[in-house]
């Protein structure tokens, strides 16, 4: 009888050969692997049973081709193709590809399951001399940013200090989504403490780490949603809403995510949502998009549109 051991090893090696080049003969697979091609065929046919679209054809430039699957298949990865990832990764967490940045981190987490102790300090060592230019988020601690990847994929608690005024806090959450702005990440994770759902800045992280304590995922609000509103106005004294007369893709094009939650009324109308310590400075932004707008809140506002007209009006009087 055939060793199971042996043969699951073999038919690894084999989908490793598969994905390495488009087309392989059957004596070249077989020299490979110092097997028959009667056994590379048997070989192939467990491939299929495990879901992989093995095509075989004949004659002269025919042989054994991985094709495409309904379902993305497992990668079979040698030690300096998982660092080349990894690194790649990381300096994908941090790039200015929309979306990419919370891909690359969801993607960490699965290598950082079945990454070998032996390349963990040369991932970290290579993601040090990764460097971009030209803005970008704030760079962030790898090792933090992974420590919290982790702690939201296991659903374990997690610990950091954190700055609260002139102060620095021990924080302890139960971390829920890394949301990555156009400038910063942010952690949205319900705060043991103050029992309610907060956003922190990964930046400002220190002492960062996992606990033990598993917990039960509460039902919380839309990641990207909460953070974007903390961002742009939450933590402002003056919370401001607008309509604009302009549909909420030209808005939208004009506005940073971080500095304006932009929401879409009809086709040709939007409400802005952004904070600011001066309800003179957000409106002047609001001004200078160009476009009609109606101040809706907070009630407060529409006085200062009128004392910024006045103060407009009378700079532009001719001086005797």
């Amino acid at each position: 009888m055939e060793d199971e051991r042996g043969t699951t090893e073999r038919v690894l090696t084999l989908l490793g050969l598969l994905q390495q080049r488009q087309v392989w003969t059957g004596p070249e697979l077989a020299a490979r692997l110092g097997v028959t091609p009667r056994t590379v065929r048997r070989d192939v046919e467990r491939l299929r049973t495990l879901g992989y679209q093995v095509h075989a054809s004949q004659g002269v430039g025919g042989g054994y081709q991985l094709g495409p699957g309904q379902d993305l298949p497992p990668l079979l990865l040698d030690d300096d193709e998982a660092i080349a990832t990894a690194v790649s990764l990381l300096a994908g967490a941090g790039g200015e590809v929309a979306g990419a940045g919370e891909a690359a981190v969801r993607a960490l987490t699965k290598l950082d399951r079945v990454l070998p102790t032996r390349l963990r300090h040369e991932v970290r060592a290579l993601s040090g001399s990764v460097e971009s230019f030209g803005g970008g988020r704030t760079p962030v601690d790898s090792d933090v940013l992974m420590a919290l990847a982790r702690a939201c994929r296991d659903e374990v608690e997690a610990g950091f200090d954190y700055p609260s005024g002139d102060e620095v806090r021990r924080r302890r959450v139960e971390p829920y989504r890394l949301v990555a702005s156009d400038r910063r990440w942010y952690l949205l994770a319900y705060d043991l403490d103050r029992d309610d759902w907060r956003s922190f800045r990964v930046d400002r992280m220190t002492e960062v780490a996992a606990r033990t304590w598993h917990f039960h995922p509460r039902e919380a609000p839309d990641a990207a949603s909460y953070v974007q509103e903390s961002v742009a106005s939450r933590v402002y004294r003056y919370q401001a809403r607008f309509l604009l007369h302009a549909s909420a893709e030209t808005v939208r094009a004009q506005l940073p995510a971080s500095a304006a939650v932009v929401r879409e009324r009809d086709s040709e109308t939007c409400e802005v949502l952004s904070g600011a310590g001066s309800l003179d400075f957000v409106l002047m932004h609001v001004v200078l998009l160009g476009h009609p707008f109606e101040a809706l809140d907070p009630p407060e506002l529409r006085d200062r549109c009128r004392v910024l007209a006045d103060r407009l009006l009378s700079a532009s009087t001719e001086v005797s």
